[in-house]
């Protein structure tokens, strides 16, 4: 019988000056990406003098793309300069994809249980929802839109390059860390904390919820043996559901007599 995927051995180290790094230098230029496509905008919205005007629907989308880009070539040159691309970033085609899909299955169903289930717990312990009612109306604005939401957002940053960035780069090099190295739930826990945290946009409400969906992706990323495809199927299912979602309610589908 095979050991558990946590069981394989531990990986081979790196140093927290190293580490520390490839972070700060990884957030650095996610939040310059983020910002070059606005840059243009800010200029033209002072010229005219209206600077509380909100970007574009495809504005925003543009600065999502852009910054999860910038992000994972600087990922993919770490990576490279240790020889660890392909380990990190697993996607070579798993040994069984009926196994692979269930687990993608799992994360999906689980995410969109915990979003709906956990809505209702903070709420009665009187902590305010997740609040996505900015990007949904972005991605509501249109039917142009919401394809480029639903193919740029949803499906390449969100379900590859999120996956690629959270579970891919940093999971493998919290695995590597001093004090981390072959403790796998604080690996998680940690990875989480930090997944969490960018969605700060949706509230503490939002945060907790992706820190628990970050926790389950993590988790089914490790029971994958480090392989990514089941993750990126699960998160880009989520997304591409909730935005559709949004976007049926907008054309009144769900409408009550």
């Amino acid at each position: 019988m095979d050991a558990p995927p946590v069981a394989r051995g531990t990986k081979a180290a790196i140093g927290w000056p190293l580490f520390m790094a490839q972070l700060v230098t990884v957030v650095v230029v996610y939040f310059v990406g983020s910002a070059l496509p606005l840059v243009p905008f800010i200029f033209e919205q002072a010229a005219q003098g209206t600077p509380q005007a909100a970007p574009s629907s495809w504005l925003v989308a543009l600065t999502v793309m852009v910054s999860m880009a910038g992000a994972l070539v600087l990922c993919w040159v770490w990576l490279r300069r240790e020889g660890r691309v392909a380990e990190a970033w697993d996607l070579s085609a798993p040994g069984n994809w009926g196994m692979t899909l269930g687990w993608a299955a799992l994360g999906t169903v689980g995410a969109i249980a915990i979003f709906t289930l956990g809505a209702a717990l903070l709420e009665a312990i009187g902590l305010p929802a997740a609040d996505a009612s900015f990007i949904l109306d972005l991605v509501t604005e249109s039917p142009l839109m919401f394809a480029i939401w639903i193919i740029g957002v949803a499906i390449l940053a969100a379900g590859v390059g999120e996956e690629l960035l959270w579970r891919g780069f940093l999971m493998d090099r919290l695995e590597r860390l001093g004090g981390l190295r072959g403790r796998v739930w604080l690996v998680l826990a940690v990875q989480a904390l930090l997944f969490g945290l960018p969605h700060s946009y949706q509230g503490i409400g939002g945060m907790i919820l992706t820190g628990a969906i970050g926790l389950l992706l993590g988790w089914i990323r490790i029971m994958q043996r480090g392989n990514l495809w089941a993750v990126i199927i699960a998160h880009a299912s989520v997304d591409v559901i909730m935005m559709s979602l949004a976007y049926a309610s907008s054309l009144g589908w769900f409408a009550t007599a």
